[in-house]
């Protein structure tokens, strides 16, 4: 064996994965937050050019940088740089009892809640996989998704620059037939586009309004990449079913004045299918055969 090979050894890889997934999770609370502001920024300025048309304008103002590199995480209540002890993942909000060491404003439980879904998705996707192409692949899914459901929850967006790029990995990656052969993976993509835009469609037809947003066609196209044509049926159940418990969620928070804390968004329920499907997807089918596609 390798001086290397040591990692490769299925009781070693999971938590070598756990510590990188942590981290990971890390970065993924600064997409979280950041993307979406990224967003609304570029629309803004979009519109600030479609509406000046022809006419010649002032040059606007130049902005400070913001990206998902710059600037440097703080506190948004009182600004305080975050130092580097106070952003080891999960342990660093444990220790400061979730609040800020600068002004006590209280910090979400939502960042070490991302990492640790980041770090056990990695090691459980290592431990199930084992060193492969299929354990980085299910753990590049299972860190899109995180960041997509969240992001989907707070802000009801699905970014193109997620969900495009995971749909062409899940095709790049079935192309030797990691998780799906690769005609599978095609059709999986273009039928987990069409379905909810046609369920939208009819929705229009009946209603006069959309159902549900674009990316979420996107999103659930992505979920078709990896997993294939075979497991569609399986994630349009299982996210309607996570659904509908959520809009009954959603309904009961209403009637008790928790809505803020209930906000329904279709993302978060393909995530969660897309995640079983990949992970226990035979397993599932197994189990009730009815679900099977023939």
């Amino acid at each position: 064996m390798s001086d290397l090979g040591w990692f490769l050894q299925p009781a070693v890889f999971p938590w070598l994965a756990l510590g990188l997934g942590l981290c990971v999770g890390s970065f993924l609370n600064v997409v979280i937050h950041r993307l979406p502001k990224m967003m609304e920024r570029d629309w803004r300025a979009d519109c600030a050019e479609l509406a000046a048309g022809d006419r010649p304008v002032a040059a606007p103002a130049a902005e400070p940088a913001y990206n998902l590199v710059t600037p440097r995480s703080a506190c948004p209540g009182c600004g305080r740089a975050i130092r580097a002890h106070e952003n080891v993942p999960v342990f660093s909000w444990l220790a400061l009892r979730g609040r800020c060491a600068g002004c006590g404003v209280r910090i979400s439980a939502r960042y070490p809640l991302v990492e640790l879904l980041a770090g056990t998705g990695a090691a459980w996707s290592a431990a199930h996989f084992g060193f492969g192409a299929a354990a980085l692949g299910a753990t590049l899914f299972l860190w899109c998704t995180i960041a997509l459901a969240f992001i989907d929850h707070e802000t009801g967006y699905l970014p193109d620059d997620i969900t495009l790029p995971l749909l062409w990995a899940g095709l790049l990656l079935n192309i030797p037939g990691t998780f799906a052969p690769l005609p599978e993976a095609v059709i999986g993509a273009a039928a987990g586009y069409l379905a909810l835009w046609a369920i939208n469609a009819a929705f229009r037809l009946v209603r006069g309004i959309d159902g549900m947003g674009y990316g979420d066609f996107k999103m659930t196209a992505a979920v078709g990449a990896f997993v294939g044509w075979k497991y569609l049926f399986l994630v349009i159940l299982l996210s309607s079913c996570v659904g509908l418990a959520f809009g009954l969620a959603q309904m009961i928070a209403a009637r008790r004045g928790w809505d803020a804390a209930f906000r329904f968004h279709f993302g978060p329920c393909i995530a969660i299918a897309g995640v079983a499907a990949l992970l226990w997807g035979p397993a599932i089918l197994a189990v009730i055969p009815a679900l099977r596609p023939f």
